[in-house]
C-alpha cells in the first residue's frame, strides 16, 4: 500500500537513525526529504509545508523526554505530525434498541457497491446484524453485483428491479426490515458526480426518506487532491459524517487522497486496501502512519496487553509483555486476530512485520493458523507450557496426532519463537526495537 511513500519516508528515517549525530543540517535534510515524499504522493503542498515546519522547529527546540533519545525522538515527532494531518480516530456508536441506517454515496466508479458489501462483511463480524438495502438504480447490473458479494456473508439485499424510483426503493427496502431484529441497515446509492443536480437533488429525497444516523462518502483513492472538491460537494448537499477510501492498495496518489478527505473535516473511518471482500480495515491515523514508517502498529500491542488487563488476566499479560509467553498464551493470540480481521492485518500490524510479507503468501498463511490450531491442540500440557521440550520425537508425535506433516509442527514452533521475540523487543524502547528489526539501526 503507497509504496512509493513508505519507501521514501523510510529512507528519510535511516539517515537520521544511521547518522553519527544531530545537528541543525540534518534536520533540515530530513525536512527536505519528507517534504520530496510527501509531494510525490499528491500531498496538498500547503499540508506539507505545514508539516516539515512543525517537524523542524520541534526537532531543533524539544528535549527528548527521559528514556528517549534524540534520534529516536525525532522520529516520534515525525510519526506525530503525520498523525495529526490525517485527523482524528473516527467511531459510529450504533445506538442499541434500533435500526442503525447508514447511507452510502459516492462518485461513479469509486467502488462503493463493493464497498457496501465490505462493510456489510465487517459489521456482522463484529457480531452486529445488518442489511442492505441497493438503490442504485441506473448502473446496470448494480443490485445482481450486490447481491452476489453480500450472500456470501448471508446478508439479505432488498431491491426492486424494475423501479427506477430510489427514494421509494428506499421507502420500502425499510419497511420491509422495519420488523427484522436488524441493528444496522446500510443503503446503496447511485454513484453521482458533484456536476450532476438531478442526481444530487435525487441524494436530498433519499436523505429525507432514509432519515439516516451516518453518511459515508466513498472516495477513490487513485483520484489524490481532486476527492477535496468531490467531498466538499458532497457535503455540502447531504452533511457527510465518516469517509471510506478505496483502492489504496496501488495508487501513488493515496496520499493526496487521505490528506484531503481528512481536511474536509469528515474523518476517514476505513480504507479498502485490495480486492477481496476482507479487505477493508478500520482507519488509525497512527496505526497507519506507523505502517508507513515501517514501525508496524506499535499501539496494536499496547492495545492488546490493555484488553488482558481490562480481562483481569494479569498473569497472561505479565508473560506475553515480557516475552515469557507459552503455547497457549500465543494459541490465544491466533484467537483474537481471528476475531477482530484477516491474517493480513495482523502481520501489517506487527512491529517488524510490516510490508515483510508478499500478498501472493497470505492466503497460504491463513490456511497455516486454521492447522496450527489442531497442532496446538495435539500438544500435552507440559509441552504448551514448555514449547522448548518439543524435540524430533515430540514433533513426530505431534504430527499424528493433529493429522499435519512435521514441517507444519516446524513452521508453527518457528512463528512461535518469533512472535515471542518480537513481544519481548517490543518491551520498553518499542520504536527503537523496530527500527532495528528493519535493518535501520
Amino acid at each position: 500500500m503507497l509504496d512509493s511513500l513508505k519507501n521514501n519516508l523510510r529512507d528519510a528515517i535511516k539517515k537520521i537513525v544511521k547518522s553519527s549525530g544531530i545537528d541543525e543540517e540534518l534536520i533540515k535534510e530530513l525536512s527536505k526529504d519528507v517534504q520530496r515524499a510527501l509531494l510525490n504522493s499528491d500531498v496538498n503542498v500547503k499540508l506539507v509545508f505545514e508539516i516539515t515546519k512543525k517537524l523542524e522547529e520541534r526537532s531543533l527546540h524539544e528535549t527528548p523526554p527521559p528514556g528517549l533519545s534524540r534520534k529516536d525522538h525525532i522520529v516520534k515527532i515525525l510519526y506525530d505530525e503525520l498523525a495529526k494531518l490525517l485527523g482524528n480516530e473516527s467511531n459510529f456508536d450504533f445506538k442499541p434498541g434500533k435500526q442503525n441506517k447508514i447511507i452510502m454515496l459516492g462518485i461513479q466508479g469509486s467502488g462503493k457497491t463493493t464497498v457496501t458489501a465490505k462493510l456489510a462483511k465487517f459489521l456482522t463480524k463484529q457480531g452486529y446484524a445488518v442489511g442492505v438495502v441497493g438503490a442504485d438504480t441506473y448502473r446496470p447490473g448494480a443490485l445482481i453485483q450486490l447481491r452476489t458479494m453480500c450472500e456470501k456473508s448471508n446478508v439479505e439485499v432488498y431491491g426492486e428491479e424494475n423501479n427506477k424510483d430510489s427514494p421509494n426503493i428506499v421507502k420500502n427496502g425499510l419497511n420491509h426490515f422495519e420488523k427484522l431484529p436488524l441493528d444496522v441497515i446500510i443503503i446503496d446509492t447511485a454513484g453521482r458526480h458533484k456536476e450532476e443536480k438531478d442526481l444530487l437533488a435525487e441524494m436530498e429525497q433519499i436523505n429525507k426518506a432514509a432519515q439516516p444516523d451516518l453518511v459515508i462518502l466513498v472516495i477513490d483513492g487513485t483520484i489524490g487532491q481532486q476527492c477535496f472538491n468531490q467531498a466538499e460537494a458532497f457535503h455540502k448537499t447531504i452533511p457527510v459524517g465518516g469517509i471510506i477510501i478505496t483502492k489504496l492498495d496501488s495508487s501513488a496518489k493515496g496520499g493526496g487522497a487521505i490528506a484531503a478527505s481528512a481536511a474536509t473535516g469528515a474523518q476517514i473511518m476505513y480504507i479498502g486496501t485490495g480486492e477481496r471482500i476482507d479487505d477493508l480495515e478500520k482507519f488509525s491515523p497512527t496505526r497507519f502512519v506507523g505502517r508507513l514508517l515501517g514501525m508496524g502498529d506499535i499501539q496494536a500491542i499496547l492495545d492488546l496487553a490493555k484488553k488482558l488487563e481490562n480481562e483481569g488476566d494479569d498473569i497472561r499479560l505479565k508473560r506475553i509483555s515480557s516475552g515469557k509467553m507459552n503455547m497457549d498464551d500465543f494459541f490465544y493470540q491466533l484467537e483474537e486476530v481471528t476475531k477482530v480481521g484477516s491474517l493480513k492485518g495482523f502481520l501489517d500490524n506487527m512491529p517488524g512485520l510490516s510490508g515483510m510479507v508478499k500478498d501472493d503468501q497470505l492466503d497460504q498463511m491463513e490456511g497455516r493458523v486454521s492447522k496450527w490450531r489442531f497442532i496446538i491442540q495435539s500438544m500435552t500440557m507440559s509441552e504448551k507450557t514448555d514449547p522448548d521440550l518439543i524435540n524430533s520425537s515430540r514433533i513426530k508425535r505431534i504430527s499424528r496426532g493433529s493429522g499435519w506433516p512435521e514441517h507444519e509442527v516446524k513452521e508453527l514452533l518457528k512463528n512461535y519463537k518469533n512472535s515471542k521475540n518480537m513481544m519481548k523487543a517490543s518491551k520498553g524502547r518499542q520504536m527503537q526495537g523496530a527500527l532495528r528489526r528493519m535493518g535501520l539501526g
